[in-house]
């Protein structure tokens, strides 16, 4: 039985001069692990190289980042509104993942077009990995001690510093580790869409949508649990309305999907031109296409006039056979 999670004691790791913060190491190591994932998969379909998958991470990354930020400040905007330089201040967290993964997916779709690896099976190979990225990337709320639940007294209560307490607290009090649900409920998202892949091998795209679908179940009961400060409508947070959207919007795609799959590329097959195509006639024994000359040594139509047999009588022409 754990005796709660203790508060970091750190946010950042000072190497010499240079000081790295927790909160993005994490997101870095996320990210890394998923174009790994991602660049491993590309491969096993015959679609794609690890240096594919990188080329995409860049530019999906950054828009996810661009994204991310984005939708938070959209959705926190007093938090900016007389502090605008706060908004490029993403170390002190804040990157809403519903932005994140609209504008990242559109980049990265994008790019695997330029480099010839079709989208749908894309998508289908990069849907473990995200859901490997968030499982990582979420232990950055912990090193910032932000985005916690409510209280609890379970044995896996967090522990909060005094400095970070929500308004309203006494310290002291320990609360849902919503970070920590988070990030196991992606870890087995990424492992379940795995062994979904490996046993059934759905149509292209469909298991981007599945993952869609599981992560926003996810989010829907951990955003409930939460108790920053945020919108509500109908007694719902925004990203919990978010999420309820993304995983019913999910099921009709999917339903839709898999009425109509997309079907799977055929690898390794060269494309062919008209001009490549065999022709039909072009056997070795078609006489068509022998020259007149090319004719049998004994086929008499051919034989001149005066090639006639030596045993003919000479005075009368033989009369034709009957």
């Amino acid at each position: 039985m754990l005796a709660e999670i203790p508060s970091p004691s750190f946010n950042s790791i000072d190497i010499g001069p240079l000081s790295l913060n927790l909160y993005g190491l994490m997101i870095a190591l996320g990210v890394i692990a998923a174009v790994w994932l991602f660049g491993k998969r590309l491969e096993e379909r015959g679609i794609g190289t690890r240096d594919d998958a990188s080329a995409i991470a860049i530019w999906a990354v950054l828009a996810g980042v661009i994204g991310a930020r984005l939708y938070h400040v959209v959705t926190d905007y007093d938090r900016f509104r007389n502090n605008w330089g706060e908004i490029l201040a993403i170390w002190n967290g804040g990157l809403g993942i519903p932005g994140g993964l609209l504008f990242g997916t559109a980049a990265g779709m994008y790019v695997a077009q330029r480099r010839g690896i079709p989208i749908a099976v894309g998508a289908t190979c990069a849907a473990p990995a995200i859901a490997l990225a968030q499982a990582i990337g979420r232990w950055g709320n912990y090193f910032n001690q932000e985005l916690y639940g409510r209280p609890t007294d379970l044995p896996w209560a967090l522990q909060i510093d005094a400095d970070h307490l929500e308004a309203g607290y006494a310290v002291g009090t320990t609360f849902h580790p919503t970070f920590l649900y988070e990030s196991l409920w992606s870890l087995g998202l990424c492992l379940v869409l795995l062994w979904i892949d490996k046993k059934w091998r759905p149509a292209p795209g469909q298991l981007f949508v599945m993952y869609v679908i599981g992560y926003g179940a996810g989010r829907f009961w951990v955003e409930g649990l939460r108790i920053d400060r945020a919108d509500e409508f109908f007694g719902l947070r925004v990203n919990q309305i978010v999420a309820l959207a993304a995983v019913v919007i999910g099921l009709v795609v999917l339903a839709w999907m898999r009425r109509h799959p997309i079907p799977e590329p055929v690898v390794g097959e060269p494309d062919r031109g008209p001009d490549d195509r065999p022709d039909e006639g072009d056997e070795d024994d078609d006489l068509s296409t022998v020259a007149p000359t090319e004719v049998a040594d004994d086929d008499l139509s051919t034989v001149a006039p005066t090639e006639v047999a030596d045993d003919a009588g000479s005075d009368e022409t033989a009369p034709p056979e009957e």
